[in-house]
């Protein structure tokens, strides 16, 4: 009969529903719900992956496909999913499946992702855990190397590569060559990981009362923390050349160039992925915690504040990281020149007042021109400041190697190693407790919840199932099990789901009578540039960018680095295509979350065909062949 409209809420309450409405539980204020979304919003990937891609993909140049997802994509999916939630005040099961039956499986592929998002986002976390509890050693362990067995002298494996890498490379993952070598659990990784688990499931215990109470902490300390870090970043030397690296494209800035980016389509997925990750769209987190908000509460003002306060958060944080990324550049290049003046003074007996940093250039050059033989038997580091600023490294790297080194160059390298590990924790565990409301929520909606089972223990018995599955990412392969998740379970599932869901809204439910219940709500009908992005421009970018990037991946193996211990320029890795069986569970890591969507709409078909439904019902209600 053709697209459902959903009647005003007192109109819809059917046998038992109004009582569920009235039990449902909301917020206490305003301001837990918005600081609720911003933390499930705001997480680690705003420091360490916004940064990274705006560097990779020609600095300043990356910031044009950045915005245009996050206008046309990002604020007009969350909108959507913010007003659905609030309109029909249930979870993301729900929501879907009282639109049409057909489009339950959305549901379940919200589910499914964030579940497989929270398994290795939760070792991050544990990670964090571990070099947190290390940060009150004086030294810190990652600042120089540990003795060998026979305490003769310092681990040779440590002084071949550097102290921060060695930590996180041996002391922390113990890392095995390769993705098909397992190894063995590290045990101080399974606590972390058990600890990380055990504090997610406290903040649970009784649903958003807890959560509600936590996100004052989780949400407001990180600001704080960066802004201490800002102020502090900004007065250090070298400080200007990370943020003329972060925002001066690599290339010039000439249209042929800039176009070449813009042409590439993985800069565009990277652009729609950060977009996805960083509001947290399309893992039903956020329709879950609008379901909780009272019926006239203005869900576009709040979308609005959600999404320009978490890329604000992304600049801002870019700007502290790069400083000081910046400023242990500087360090490095400095050393480095100085370890050269000393080998040249030594070996030609020049005066210390007559080879300074400023003159070094000069006087190198003067030698090469008289003496080069002598000159190239001192083999005289390579001294870059480009090149160590290249050094600059993503995701895991950029937090504990790179960013580590560089607190140890800091005054008080304790303290602020304590505070940037408490921000990375709060950052994780905000964003922790929309990934897991986006799973217990629809569990209890499809009714797998036995009704004795208090929520507590449902609660438990969720994070106990989750930290035994994440156990794989504390083995000795762990991190590349975890890059293998984050880079495809993280990735072509959101583009697909978000897809289903504005055209659930739009093709199926109907623009005009979204509009309507948007301004029951809010008192004001959604203006032009909303309703033009959920008709064409959203559903059509999406499209696009997934074509694209299967065109380009559908030719290609995909490849990971692969740790080289023995390489003489320790540690470097090896560029090594997937083993078949790897590249299978790959596959299947990329089409499960979405498979229930075709799956539930194909049951559902079958179903109703066999019962002798030929359309849908009159309106929205729980539908004979999937549960609500």
């Amino acid at each position: 009969r053709g697209p459902v409209h959903l009647r005003p809420l007192q109109e819809r309450q059917r046998p038992g529903h109004a009582q569920e409405r009235a039990e449902r539980p909301e917020w206490a204020n305003k301001a837990q719900y918005l600081l609720t979304c911003i933390g499930f919003a705001v997480g680690v990937g705003n420091v360490w992956r916004f940064p990274y891609l705006c560097q990779i993909h020609g600095g300043g140049a990356f910031l044009i496909p950045y915005l245009i997802a996050l206008v046309f994509e990002g604020l007009p999916l969350l909108y959507l999913e913010l007003a659905i939630g609030q309109r029909l005040r249930m979870g993301s099961i729900g929501v879907w499946n009282s639109i049409s039956p057909f489009l339950g499986g959305v549901g379940i592929s919200s589910m499914l992702v964030s579940f497989l998002v929270s398994l290795f986002y939760n070792t991050i976390v544990a990670w964090v855990l571990w070099y947190f509890f290390n940060s009150f050693q004086d030294p810190l362990p990652w600042s120089q190397c540990p003795l060998n067995q026979n305490l003769t002298a310092y681990n040779q494996e440590c002084v071949d590569s550097t102290p921060s890498n060695y930590f996180w490379y041996r002391q922390t993952l113990n890392i095995t060559p390769n993705v098909e070598t397992s190894g063995s659990l590290q045990w101080w990784m399974v606590i972390c990981l058990a600890t990380a688990w055990f504090v997610v499931y406290v903040c649970f215990i009784r649903g958003i009362e807890t959560i509600g109470k936590a996100v004052y902490v989780t949400v407001t300390l990180p600001y704080v923390v960066l802004t201490i870090f800002l102020v502090r970043a900004l007065t250090l030397p070298g400080a200007v050349d990370g943020l003329k690296y972060l925002f001066t494209p690599k290339v010039d800035w000439c249209f042929s160039h800039q176009w070449e980016i813009l042409m590439n389509p993985q800069v565009w997925l990277d652009a729609a992925t950060q977009i996805f990750f960083s509001l947290s769209v399309a893992f039903g987190g956020l329709i879950v915690f609008s379901s909780y908000n009272p019926s006239d509460n203005d869900c576009e003002k709040d979308a609005v504040v959600v999404g320009l306060v978490n890329s604000a958060t992304s600049l801002y944080a870019s700007v502290s990281v790069f400083s000081i990324l910046g400023f242990k550049a500087k360090n490095n290049y400095v050393s480095c020149l100085q370890s050269n003046i000393l080998a040249l003074t030594d070996r030609f007996e020049i005066g210390d007042q007559n080879m300074t940093l400023d003159n070094y250039e000069q006087m190198l050059g003067y030698l090469n021109s008289t003496r080069p033989e002598e000159v190239a038997q001192l083999n005289l580091r390579p001294c870059d400041l480009q090149t160590f600023l290249d050094q600059s490294a993503s995701g895991t790297g950029l937090a504990f190697i790179v960013f580590t080194e560089a607190v140890i160059e800091m005054p008080g390298s304790q303290v602020w190693a304590v505070l940037f590990f408490v921000m990375l924790f709060s950052l994780g565990l905000s964003t922790m407790f929309g990934n897991l409301e986006g799973v217990l929520n629809p569990l209890m909606e499809l009714n797998l919840v036995p009704k004795w089972m208090p929520r507590w223990l449902f609660t438990g018995i969720v994070c106990l199932v989750a930290f035994l599955m994440s156990l794989i990412f504390t083995l000795g392969s762990g991190n590349y099990w975890l890059e293998i998740f984050n880079g495809y379970v993280g990735s072509v599932p959101f583009l697909i789901i978000s897809f289903f869901e504005i055209v659930g809204v739009v093709y199926v439910y109907g623009l005009k009578r979204f509009s309507e219940d948007i301004h029951t709500m809010t008192g004001r009908r959604p203006n032009i540039f909303w309703r033009a992005c959920w008709l064409v421009i959203s559903p059509l970018y999406l499209l696009i960018v997934f074509v694209a990037y299967v065109s380009v991946q559908a030719d290609k193996h995909p490849n990971y680095p692969a740790w080289d211990p023995s390489h003489v320029d320790f540690p470097r890795t090896n560029v090594t295509p997937y083993p078949d069986w790897v590249f299978a569970i790959i596959v299947l890591l990329s089409g499960l979350p979405v498979a229930p969507i075709p799956l539930v709409a194909l049951y559902t078909l079958i179903c109703c065909g066999l019962k002798g439904r030929r359309s849908l019902p009159s309106e929205p209600q729980p539908s004979p062949c999937v549960a609500e």
